[in-house]
């Protein structure tokens, strides 16, 4: 594994260019068994800039996820549906995304969880923090504070000191390596290799990181808070 100091050089992060109207950015939300969800979620995501669109990902819920979400897709063209075969992971079914809305042409790519314990109130923050990173990452943990609600203590100490350990064994510079809730330019995703990953779960959010850290891309985390959902 490469370290820290083998960082490939890059440009200056700040000389993106301003997003244009004409951009377009995708929300890839991963479902299995979110048939409720989905339609409370889906229009508040839309609603925070006309340039984003959503991919809902299915892994063939036995609840009819898929269903619904083929429904709103019908009515909605900003919503598509991918369809997988069987539950294959969170990794799997980001990287399909991914795929899928790099073939697109989409310039940013975000990952959400479908139970709104992202908050889509952050999205236009990731947007515009984007203009001048490579990788947007929600953290729990930013500023000395933990920003999560309703987790017992025994899951709030495994997930922050896996951080921890993540960014002392990686040299990833962030406080939250193992959170979900990310934006990537699509220049990262295609720079890192997607389909060399192999890794799921935490894990996966870690090495997506912890890649593009290496390829010298920019990681810039901002403060979200989240909460638990039933």
């Amino acid at each position: 594994m490469r370290g820290p100091a083998e960082r490939e050089p890059r440009g200056d992060p700040d000389a993106h260019s301003e997003w244009t109207s004409e951009d377009r950015f995708l929300v890839v939300i991963p479902t299995y068994n979110e048939r409720d969800n989905l339609p409370r979620v889906i229009p508040l995501v839309l609603a925070k800039d006309h340039r984003i669109e959503i991919l809902v990902v299915d892994d063939d819920s036995p609840d009819g996820t898929g269903e619904v979400a083929a429904d709103i897709a019908r009515v909605q063209a900003r919503v598509s549906v991918l369809q997988r075969n069987a539950k294959d992971g969170l990794g799997r079914a980001y990287l399909a995304g991914f795929r899928w809305g790099l073939e697109r042409g989409y310039r940013l790519l975000c990952e959400m969880d479908a139970d709104l314990s992202h908050d889509p109130d952050n999205l236009p923050t990731f947007i515009a923090t984007s203009r001048a990173a490579d990788v947007v990452i929600g953290s729990r943990y930013v500023g000395g504070r933990v920003n999560v609600v309703d987790w017992p203590i025994s899951r709030l100490l495994i997930s922050y000191f896996g951080c921890l350990y993540a960014r002392t064994i990686t040299g990833l510079p962030v406080r939250d390596a193992t959170g979900g809730f990310n934006c990537f330019r699509r220049e990262v995703l295609e720079a890192i290799d997607l389909g060399s990953i192999q890794s799921n779960g935490y894990a996966f959010q870690i090495e997506l990181k912890f890649r593009a850290y290496r390829r010298g891309f920019r990681l810039r985390e901002v403060p979200i808070v989240f909460v638990e959902r039933d």
